[in-house]
């Protein structure tokens, strides 16, 4: 039996509204919150279901592009991006004030979150952002270049991996727009979990171990299958004597 704990957190307020059967499963959440989607509506009553089932509540920016849903690079300026993922972030705020909860991390969404993982510039944004909300945690990869930048800004960095993605070598995530990009069958999810968090290592997309770090593990919420896959990990975890926190 294991004494490790992993943190089960998904993408929420994405407009997929299966909120509330995913809550169950899950420790922390990261809420949309104007950028790719979301609104005051959609934060309050996600807010409310998290409040329910005490899951620590994060901050989902993203690049202020509902049409592509944050998922493409976007042709804007260091200074009006960083204006508007602290506005994003402020509107959140504003909910969780108005719930008494507190904001426990945030997360970048879709492209910033790969661009920020690569790009020195983006990762800069992030920092900028990350210090004007102080004592907020980041999720981040590891061995990315965001949380080396962030760990060196004394800004606490929570390791995050992906239960339903598949990942390269360099411990990007496939890209979506590839055929084997995401993980769909539950045995393999569980697996793929299991390796990462007993084991620090992940088999990449070419069959290659490689060593990863992981204190919380996203499932994506927007995957037809979500509540049902967190559904079937979480009896794996407990099995294996795996805490959820």
């Amino acid at each position: 039996m294991s004494n490790k704990t992993i943190d089960l957190n998904a993408d929420v307020g994405e407009g997929v509204n299966n909120e509330t059967q995913l809550m169950p499963f899950l420790s922390s959440c990261s809420i949309a919150c104007g950028g790719h989607a979301g609104d005051e509506s959609t934060m309050t009553s996600v807010v409310k279901l998290a409040k329910k089932h005490q899951v620590k509540i994060g901050a989902h920016p993203s690049f202020p592009d509902k049409a592509n849903f944050g998922r493409l690079k976007m042709d804007i300026s260091s200074d009006d991006l960083l204006v508007s993922l602290k506005t994003q972030v402020n509107s959140l705020l504003k909910v969780l004030e108005n719930e008494n909860r507190s904001l426990h991390h945030i997360k970048p969404h879709g492209a910033l979150y790969n661009l920020a993982n690569t790009d020195n510039a983006y990762a800069e944004i992030i920092i900028d952002l990350m210090k004007h909300f102080d004592g907020t945690k980041l999720y981040a990869p590891y061995g990315s270049l965001i949380a080396k930048k962030a760990e060196d800004a004394n800004i606490t960095v929570v390791f995050e991996a992906f239960a339903d993605r598949n990942y390269n070598d360099d411990l990007t995530l496939v890209s979506r727009t590839q055929p084997n990009a995401l993980i769909e069958d539950a045995e393999q999810i569980c697996k793929h979990v299991l390796n990462m968090i007993l084991h620090h290592h992940v088999k990449t997309i070419n069959g290659t171990e490689k060593n990863i770090k992981a204190d919380t593990m996203c499932m994506h919420g927007d995957q037809p299958q979500a509540a049902q896959h967190l559904k079937i990990l979480t009896e794996r975890l407990i099995k294996k004597g795996i805490q959820i926190l």
